[in-house]
């Protein structure tokens, strides 16, 4: 369980540390060193905590990217017409 939570650390350590950071499930695997079944679950882990969201093309997400985009999309003023 221990190295459980010591590898979730990490990667949200590393979304947190490289905004905009986008993973396929194989970069994913070959940057934190995981085999398949280990990193699919940690993944997974993560879209339940709702840290990370996978995207319409597979790729992993932080999920305050998102939020973050559409908080400026709310924030967008338009001028009025005269």
């Amino acid at each position: 369980m221990l190295m459980v939570e010591t590898l979730l650390t990490r990667i949200r350590a590393e979304y947190r540390e490289m905004p905009g950071l986008r993973l396929t499930f194989a970069q994913a695997c070959r940057l934190w060193q995981l085999d398949a079944a280990t990193c699919e679950a940690l993944l997974h882990q993560l879209i339940n905590d709702r840290f990370l969201y996978k995207t319409n093309d597979g790729s992993y997400v932080a999920s305050a990217a998102r939020q973050s985009k559409a908080q400026l999309r709310s924030r967008v003023v338009l001028p009025r017409s005269a």
